[in-house]
């Protein structure tokens, strides 16, 4: 029950806050995101996009008809439909005619339209413009009661609440986004392919995104390019309905002669501006982050031409290349975020299936409805022609009525049993249509709408007939836009990356044997050469070797913190071994009283050991552990009191581990996990005391360790058994020779 009390005095009535703010902010949220941001699954439009249109085919701009200016188009827009800012129209306008920006324009610009540079189109006084083949697709049936209609904003006039949308346009055009708390982004694709999968559907409704992948390769961009993610993700994506595709420049190399060549760009990423690409790959020219480039050229006419000049003819156009990708927009993620207006209300993420499927259904709709209304106007039709074959019958009586009677319609009626609607026909028919012609006519239109009638209802009356009414539809879209059409061909290709390294100072490293030198202090240097014999090797007072090992120039080396992380040197970075070298921390931000415990070339694909003091541990690919930054990556979680002990190389299919208390256990090392990061699992279990060494070595070769003489010593097969136990387990006391160290090498 409404409060009838009347009005505070002052006129100020109380209401709460937090209420007040939360009733207001939905009304808002539900606006934007229903009438401005998403758009809807079956025409896949925005409301302003659909008054666009609607408004161009009321002002009879259809394909071939004379253009009109675009302010007459938005006067009408804002005046009829959609009450906003004429800017935000035109602009609305402009994106269905830029062939940049859409795979499939909706309207046939004349004028300055923008362009791929990422200027403005000219003011809306100068340009003009009419609907294209494709909007008719989307628009046809509005006259035959296709889909519902509603009242404009000011109640003068009807719009549709969506078209009856002929051709797939969500997928096809896609949709950009932002609402409140939600946004959509869904890249443009072929028609062919979606064609195809459509016809999949129809004939397997049960058919798995999967299924449908066969046909529907991925984003068809207007401006090319080529998608170089993998398969999996891809599917990914259309299954969840979320997602991003990694989109490169197509580019080749112009041969100049006499070993000189260039880079030229030919497609770009779409909705990346040209001229902004220029001017981001010329600042870091400039900057000299592009060590390789030397030059960028934009020679574009109406195609794309950047020229992309390198250093030096020696340069690797591939290295070169991939370094450009890694710093500019050349190489871009482009997101798929289906997020779509279900039946123009509910907003819902859907995947590939589901799109096509909601877009199937409209389209079964869309065929009923405009079927019944064909089927009605049929019917009133017949009636008409009933009514008019018995006034031929008759002619003589009926004549005599109307001359004669007072109300001849009434008399008609009841003379020969006729309708209102066939009186009314009677009496509005001309006299020379009383020929004898004319009644063969009828009777032959009479024929042939009864027949038309007759399948019409066949029609409505089977579920079979109408899917396949929609596979005709479909078989049409595939012969228009085929891919052997101009239209049609897909532009946007799909490749692996080149498996080389992105940085572009790696080409000017020349490959050299190095010996690495880290002292106990942390001082680090590179020896020419794979030196042997380092015991010539000067330190700092305090200070002695810790390490030393082979390696090349061109290397990456890892270095491990006892706090549980790692950092990455450049190895022809390193100084030279005249003096005593450099800390490893001017290099890298070393944590304040984290300690080096290890120091080893980086090895693409290889696989570390992670054993912690508290005897925790997990298995760690070297490529995670690589970073581009001074700050490095945590690796291990460390429990309280607990270091990182040591990263062993996991080369072998067993994990021998020994503690403090001297106990030695054998495990396969296929029962510790391999993460990226973590804590670990348990390896070894103590009543007390720590981890002191533990390797990862070959059963079938034996277990190695060095004696307290210095001597290696080899423990082969049988020998070995009373050892191998499980991870976790305490483990025994090591065979006889075994080091007072605990540690497998002296």
């Amino acid at each position: 029950m409404s409060d009838l009390s009347p009005p505070p005095e002052d006129g100020v009535l109380p209401v709460e806050l937090r209420a007040a703010l939360e009733e207001r902010y939905l009304a808002y949220a539900l606006s934007t995101i229903t009438q401005r941001a998403l758009p809807d699954v079956r025409d896949g439009l925005k409301p302003v996009h659909r008054r666009v249109l609607w408004a161009m085919r009321e002002l009879k701009l259809d394909p071939g008809a004379a253009f009109k200016k675009c302010a007459r188009v938005v006067g009408d827009v804002i005046g009829k439909y959609h009450p906003h800012g004429d800017q935000s129209v035109y602009d609305a306008l402009v994106r269905l005619a830029q062939d940049f920006a859409q795979r499939w324009p909706l309207v046939e610009g004349q004028g300055n339209f923008g362009n791929v540079d990422g200027d403005n189109a000219a003011a809306m006084r100068y340009t003009e413009a009419r609907l294209t083949e494709v909007a008719r697709l989307l628009l046809d049936g509005l006259e035959e009661d296709a889909v519902d209609f509603r009242p404009t904003y000011d109640g003068s006039e009807e719009e549709p609440i969506v078209l009856p949308g002929a051709f797939p346009n969500l997928l096809a055009n896609g949709s950009q986004g932002i609402a409140v708390g939600m946004a959509t982004a869904i890249p443009p694709h072929n028609v062919a392919e979606l064609v195809d999968a459509a016809r999949l559907l129809l004939a397997n409704p049960k058919a798995e995104t999967d299924e449908l992948l066969a046909h529907v390769k991925g984003p068809d961009f207007p401006t090319g390019g080529v998608i170089v993610d993998g398969l999996a993700s891809i599917a990914e994506a259309y299954r969840t309905g979320r997602g991003s595709f990694r989109t490169r420049a197509r580019w080749s190399v112009e041969d100049l002669g006499r070993g000189t060549w260039l880079a030229v760009v030919t497609e770009i990423p779409w909705l990346i501006p040209k001229s902004r690409l220029v001017e981001r790959i010329a600042e870091l020219i400039n900057d000299r982050k592009l060590p390789l480039v030397v030059d960028v050229r934009d020679e574009s006419t109406d195609v794309i031409r950047l020229v992309l000049e390198p250093r030096a003819r020696t340069v690797d156009p591939v290295v070169m290349m991939e370094s450009v990708f890694k710093l500019t927009e050349l190489e871009t993620r482009i997101p798929l975020n289906m997020n779509v207006l279900v039946r123009g209300q509910t907003p819902v993420v859907l995947g590939l299936k589901d799109v096509l499927q909601h877009w199937l259904d409209h389209r079964r709709e869309v065929i009923q409805r405009r079927a019944q209304h064909r089927l009605d106007a049929i019917v009133r039709r017949l009636e008409i022609l009933d009514g008019l074959l018995i006034a031929y019958l008759n002619i003589d009586e009926v004549i005599r009525i109307v001359r004669a009677a007072d109300d001849p319609k009434a008399d008609l009626i009841a003379a020969f049993a006729l309708t209102e609607l066939q009186a009314d026909s009677i009496l509005n028919m001309r006299l020379r249509s009383l020929a004898k012609l004319e009644e063969i006519e009828i009777k032959r239109e009479h024929d042939k709408l009864s027949k038309e009638g007759d399948e019409l209802r066949a029609l409505l009356g089977s579920e079979a007939r109408q899917w396949k009414r929609v596979g005709k539809e479909l078989d049409g879209l595939a012969k228009s836009f085929g891919p052997d059409t101009p239209l049609g061909a897909r532009r946007t290709t799909f490749e692996a990356p080149p498996s080389v390294a992105a940085d572009a100072a790696d080409a000017f490293v020349e490959r050299e044997p190095i010996t690495v030198v880290v002292s106990e202090k942390g001082w680090i240097r590179a020896l020419k050469g794979h030196v042997q014999d380092l015991s010539g090797l000067t330190f700092k007072a305090d200070d002695a070797l810790k390490l030393s090992f082979h390696a090349e120039t061109t290397a990456k080396l890892i270095v491990a913190t006892d706090n549980g992380k790692a950092f990455t040197l450049d190895a022809a970075k390193l100084p030279g071994g005249r003096g005593a070298g450099e800390p490893v921390r001017l290099m890298v931000d070393v944590d304040e009283g984290a300690e080096i415990i290890d120091v080893f070339a980086y090895r693409a694909g290889g696989k570390r050991l992670v054993v912690t003091t508290t005897s925790r541990g997990f298995i760690v690919s070297e490529d995670q552990l690589l970073s581009s930054t001074r700050k490095g990556r945590q690796v291990v979680n460390l429990e309280a009191g607990a270091t990182l002990l040591k990263l062993a190389p996991a080369d072998g299919d067993t994990v021998a581990i020994v503690g403090q208390n001297r106990k030695l256990l054998l495990f396969p090392l296929a029962q510790i996990a391999e993460m990226a990061r973590g804590a670990g699992v348990r390896l070894q279990r103590y009543k007390d005391g720590e981890v002191s060494d533990a390797k990862v070595f070959t059963l079938s070769e034996g277990l190695s360790f060095t004696t307290n003489g210095g001597v290696p010593r080899r423990v082969l097969g049988e020998d070995l058994r009373d050892w191998i136990g499980n991870r976790a387990e305490a483990g025994r006391l090591p065979p006889h020779g075994f080091p007072k160290s605990n540690k497998f090498v002296g």
